[in-house]
C-alpha cells in the first residue's frame, strides 16, 4: 500500500506517532512574512471558516493550553485571532486502529471532550458553533467559534443511534473513512485489490440518507473514488470534501479529487476545500511524502520499533539529514484554487488547510493559523475579486452548510 503524510493518514499507521516529529532542514525554518494591508483588513472582515483542523489529536498527545501562544503546533487563539480566523472546524480524528480493537465511540468522545475543555476554560475566547447561523453570528465577537467534524466514520459502530447521538454533541460533518476501509465505505488508501465494498457498504448507503435527514454534511475526503460516486448517486443534499485538493497536481494519488470528481461536486452544488499540505499539492513532494512514509513503516516492521521510540526518532533524523525537503508555497494553493474554478466554478472552492495533521510539510506563507491573510494576498494578486474571496472563505461552505440544514427540516 503506498501512502504519504496528509491529514494525519500517517498517524493511523503509526498508532501515535506523529509528522509533527519530523524536524524540517534549517533553511526551510519560517521567516515572519509581512502581511498586505489589504488582505489582513479582508481577512478582519470577511468571515473565514477553515473545515479541517487537528487540534484535539494534537492535543490528546502532547497538551497544551490554546488560549494561549503555543510553542508547538499550527493553531491557538492569538494566532487564530491574528489570521482572521472565526470558525475552525475542530477534527475529532479516530485512528483506523480503532475499528479493530473497538472503542472508536469512546476515543471520538475524548476527543469531543477536549474541544468542550477549551471552550470551558476560555468562554472568552472560544464558543462551541453547531449550526451556519451560529456561525455567522461568532464573527465581530471577538471569540473563535468551534465546529467539529468527525474524521473517520468508525464510531458510528454500524448504529444509526450513534449519529443522533453524535449530531447532538454537536457535530456536524462526518468523514466517511480515513486510512483504511471501514464499516462504512472503502478508503482512497486501499489498494484496488483490497477495496472491501467497491464503494458503500450496505450501511454506508444508510447513513448518507440518515445523514441528509439529520442535517450532517457528508464528507467525501479519504474515501475511494467509487464510494464519491455512490455518495452523489445518492444524496439529497450537496457534499463537502473537508480537506482534499486537486489530483490534477498529484497524478495517480487518488487521496486527491480528480478533474471529473470536482466537476460532479460542482453539479451536486458541493464544495471542495484545499488541503494546505505541500503533499497535497505538488507531486514532487507528494512522492518525496510516499516514499518516506514507505521507508519508515518498512524500519519500524523490521527493527520492530514503537512509533514513540527514540530508535525510530533517530532514524527519522538521520533520514532527513541527507534530503532536502519539498515545500509548496501560497501559489501553489491558489493554483489549486484557479484548477477548481476552472472545473467547476467559483462557488465551489474553499479552504481545509489540515493545521495541526501535516506536520512541517505546510506551504511557505501558510505555516500557522495567523497567515490566512497571505492567502487573501495571493487571490488578489490572480485576480480575484472580493466578492469571490469572500465565497472563497467561507461563502461556499456556509451555502452548502444552510441547505443541508434545509433539506434535514424538511424531511
Amino acid at each position: 500500500m503506498t501512502l504519504t503524510i496528509g491529514c494525519a493518514a500517517a498517524l493511523a499507521l503509526s498508532a501515535c506517532g506523529t509528522p509533527d516529529d519530523i524536524v524540517a532542514e534549517p533553511e526551510q525554518a519560517e521567516v515572519e512574512l509581512e502581511m498586505n494591508p489589504r488582505a489582513l483588513e479582508l481577512a478582519k472582515r470577511f468571515l473565514i471558516i477553515d473545515t479541517h483542523i487537528d487540534v484535539p489529536y494534537r492535543l490528546n498527545d502532547h497538551p497544551a493550553d490554546v488560549g494561549e501562544r503555543t510553542d508547538g503546533g499550527d493553531f491557538d487563539f492569538p494566532r487564530a485571532l491574528a489570521g482572521g480566523l472565526d470558525v475552525p472546524f475542530m477534527s475529532i480524528y479516530v485512528p483506523a486502529a480503532y475499528q479493530h480493537s473497538g472503542g472508536a465511540k469512546d476515543f471520538a468522545d475524548e476527543m469531543i471532550a477536549i474541544v468542550e475543555g477549551i471552550v470551558d476554560e476560555h468562554p472568552d475566547k472560544f464558543a462551541m458553533v453547531s449550526s451556519a447561523a451560529e456561525a455567522t453570528a461568532i464573527r465581530g465577537s471577538g471569540k473563535i467559534g468551534m465546529a467539529m467534524g468527525i474524521e473517520n466514520g468508525a464510531p458510528i459502530e454500524g448504529d444509526l443511534a450513534n449519529l443522533r447521538y453524535f449530531f447532538d454533541k454537536g457535530v456536524r460533518y462526518i468523514t466517511l473513512t480515513h486510512s483504511e476501509n471501514n464499516h462504512i465505505c472503502d478508503s482512497s488508501y486501499a489498494d484496488a485489490d483490497e477495496r472491501t465494498w467497491n464503494g458503500l457498504s450496505p450501511f454506508g448507503q444508510e447513513l448518507v440518507a440518515a445523514m441528509n435527514e439529520i442535517g450532517m454534511m457528508i464528507d467525501v475526503s479519504h474515501v475511494s473514488d467509487a464510494a464519491f460516486e455512490q455518495v452523489l448517486q445518492r444524496t439529497r443534499a450537496p457534499v463537502i470534501a473537508s480537506h482534499s485538493s486537486c489530483r490534477h497536481f498529484t497524478p495517480d494519488w487518488e487521496r486527491n479529487m480528480s478533474d471529473d470528481m470536482i466537476v460532479a461536486l460542482g453539479a451536486n452544488g458541493g464544495v471542495i476545500q484545499i488541503n494546505f499540505g505541500s503533499s497535497f499539492l505538488r507531486g514532487d513532494s507528494q512522492k518525496q511524502g510516499s516514499t518516506y512514509w514507505n521507508a519508515r513503516e518498512t524500519h519500524i516492521a523490521e527493527h520492530q520499533l514503537a512509533a514513540d521510540s527514540g530508535e525510530l526518532a533517530a532514524w527519522e533524523v538521520a533520514y532527513w539529514s541527507d534530503r532536502k525537503k519539498l515545500f509548496a508555497d501560497v501559489a501553489d494553493v491558489v493554483d489549486h484554487i484557479d484548477r477548481v474554478v476552472e472545473l467547476a466554478g467559483i462557488d465551489h472552492v474553499g479552504i481545509g488547510s489540515d493545521f495541526d495533521g501535516v506536520g512541517d510539510s505546510l506551504p511557505t506563507g501558510l505555516k500557522d493559523a495567523s497567515q490566512y491573510p497571505n492567502l487573501i494576498a495571493a487571490l488578489l494578486e490572480r485576480g480575484y475579486g472580493e466578492e469571490d474571496i469572500e465565497k472563497i472563505c467561507s461563502g461556499n461552505l456556509m451555502r452548502v452548510w444552510r441547505e443541508v440544514e434545509r433539506i434535514a427540516s424538511s424531511s
